[in-house]
């Protein structure tokens, strides 16, 4: 982005009556050109809202941290450079690089991160953090020739390093990147001296523009993708299995296909962490379980689930696949090297990402790897991630084979031997709860999302709680699969928010919750601030039966409606 096009941004659709997002800049520099990058950036990233930067005193970022402590529910951003450790390794002050100096300025150093770190602790317990570390080259203040690593530099980069580890341990920082920013700003063009020699501001336009886009995608976080589906001739494996057979089948060094077996590598760990990985191929299903079993790539068969292979419309297979997964087609990425595959599945379902495997082309495939990377990628692995994919198989396993004589609905749910746990509790905030709140579409009573600055600011509030509701039955468990926040006003309950995922339903989870919830506040009432989306149809015709109205013209339901309505819960109702 431009300088120019970056301030044309921050002036189009200034509407007063938008929300205002808050964004506080802690840096040393000033701000200048990196404040308008960052705004034009956030308006891209929220285009309903207003973006409001907040900046300290020029020359003092530890100082800056340090008053921002008692600041609760924002997001901070800060931005760290080698001067604001010590001035003297900035190009503003004469304070000499003679070399009995260079040891105390190692100790200053080391004295400076020690303080933001402190203070980083601080505000990282109440505020959601997005932190740069130095992307500035060093000043030639060592005595050593430039092609040479100096002792200085060297002690430099381990107090980088060890700030940087201790950093990656508190759970609302979010630190950029280094590797990243090196492939999108090369660091010979990152320092502009002429503009910081007269006007205190270090970068380039960009540089600036580059480090302000990392910093608003980790503001916006977005959601990683749920699933992959994945084809395999010519792309989890080179060769065709019906055409080479199974030992022609490859994707190694010695057959120049090592781009397959890095492929393989990111599926499995994407499958470990929480990702659904499911096949469609125009295979014969029994050569392919074969080819599993004989020559176990590095993506296991019992982490694909499921595996769809038949000769059909590889469209029918995403179909079979989207439904075993009870997803929708925009949560999910479609990797195929076949061009006219992936247009006939996104003719079918537009929402899906499609992506060509590059067969031919390592530079390509490896850049692929990135892409899923970031596509997929999460900042920490729950344990709902881990029981994703077993908890699907073992409920289809159950009932997705069709009934068996005997079976009915109701005598499936009674034997099941469910038991619902509720945890009112909001402080800290369970990070589950803001996963589900934001990913959730179809049970979601109106659709608002959340930044972990605003939903920490809207839990901050002493009247809100929160029950997050976790599920398990002789089937095995589903883990956190609901979400429940809101405030009681005299008698009633309000609903501000109510999210249940996909895997929950038709266990009778959503009535076990309100149930749950009434079981701990005495009210009489229930309110829902209910929106309708164009995807939570399911929560509306929830709401609509317990009511007894189908057009829902009432949000509300009181104690005897909901057990009057209610049908037979089997659940085992408790509280943690």
């Amino acid at each position: 982005m431009k300088l120019i096009e970056a301030l044309e941004v921050m002036k189009q659709n200034r509407v007063d009556e938008s929300p205002t997002f808050e964004i506080q800049l802690a840096c040393g520099f000033t701000p200048l050109h990196f404040s308008t990058f960052l705004g034009a950036h956030l308006r891209r990233e929220f285009p309903g809202s207003q973006v409001a930067i907040s900046t300290g005193t020029f020359g003092d970022l530890p100082g800056n941290l340090e008053r921002l402590a008692k600041t609760q529910g924002f997001t901070i951003v800060g931005v760290i450079e080698w001067q604001d450790l010590d001035p003297r390794l900035g190009i503003r002050l004469l304070g000499g690089w003679n070399p009995p100096q260079l040891n105390d300025i190692l100790q200053t150093v080391r004295h400076q991160a020690t303080r933001v770190l402190m203070a980083l602790k601080t505000l990282s317990d109440r505020n959601v953090v997005v932190l740069a570390l130095p992307t500035l080259p060093l000043p030639p203040v060592a005595f050593t020739p430039g092609y040479s690593s100096s002792q200085l530099e060297s002690d430099l980069q381990c107090v980088r390093a060890t700030l940087l580890s201790k950093l990656s341990e508190l759970k609302s920082i979010r630190v950029v990147s280094s590797q990243r920013l090196d492939q999108t700003s090369p660091h010979a063009e990152r320092f502009d001296a002429r503009s910081e020699l007269s006007s205190g501001f270090p970068y380039s336009l960009s540089h600036a523009d580059k480090l302000a886009d990392l910093v608003s995608t980790f503001v916006r976080s977005p959601l990683p993708k749920k699933g992959l589906i994945s084809d395999l001739d010519n792309t989890l494996w080179n060769g065709i299995v019906g055409e080479v057979n199974i030992e022609g089948i490859s994707w190694d060094l010695d057959h120049h296909t090592q781009r397959h077996g890095l492929y393989q590598q990111v599926l499995a760990s994407l499958a470990d962490s929480g990702t659904l990985i499911g096949v469609a191929s125009k295979n014969d299903p029994t050569l392919v379980e074969e080819a599993f079993s004989k020559r176990k790539p590095f993506l296991a068969r019992d982490q694909i689930f499921p595996l769809v292979a038949n000769w059909g419309p590889k469209s029918e297979s995403v179909r079979k696949i989207l439904e075993a997964w009870n997803v929708g087609p925009d949560s999910i990425v479609f990797v195929d090297d076949s061009a006219l595959d992936l247009a006939e599945v996104k003719a079918a379902y537009p929402d899906i990402e499609c992506l060509l495997f590059p067969r031919d082309d390592d530079k390509a495939a490896f850049n692929l790897l990135y892409k899923l990377r970031d596509k997929f990628g999460k900042i920490a692995i729950s344990e709902e991630d881990v029981i994703r994919r077993e908890s699907i198989r073992a409920y289809h396993d159950a009932v997705g084979a069709g009934p068996v004589e005997g079976y009915t609905p109701e005598g499936f749910l009674q034997q099941a031997g469910g038991t619902l746990t509720l945890t009112f509790l909001k402080n800290p905030p369970d990070p589950r709860a803001l996963e589900l709140i934001n990913k959730t579409n179809q049970f979601n009573l109106n659709g608002r999302r959340h930044t972990e600055a605003s939903w920490q600011q809207y839990l901050s509030d002493p009247i809100v709680f929160m029950a997050v509701a976790s599920y398990e039955d002789k089937y095995g468990p589903l883990g956190k699969i609901a979400v429940l926040a809101g405030k009681i006003e005299g008698d009633d309950l309000m609903i501000d928010h109510w999210v249940m995922s996909c895997r929950a339903f038709s266990r009778r989870i959503e009535h076990g919750c309100l149930i749950g919830v009434l079981q701990k506040f005495s009210v009489n009432q229930i309110t829902f601030d209910f929106l309708e989306t164009p995807r939570n149809r399911p929560i509306r015709d929830f709401l609509g039966e317990l009511a007894g109205d189908s057009t829902l013209s009432n949000y509300s339901i009181t104690r005897k409606q909901l057990f009057d309505t209610c049908p037979p819960v089997y659940l085992k109702i408790q509280e943690l």
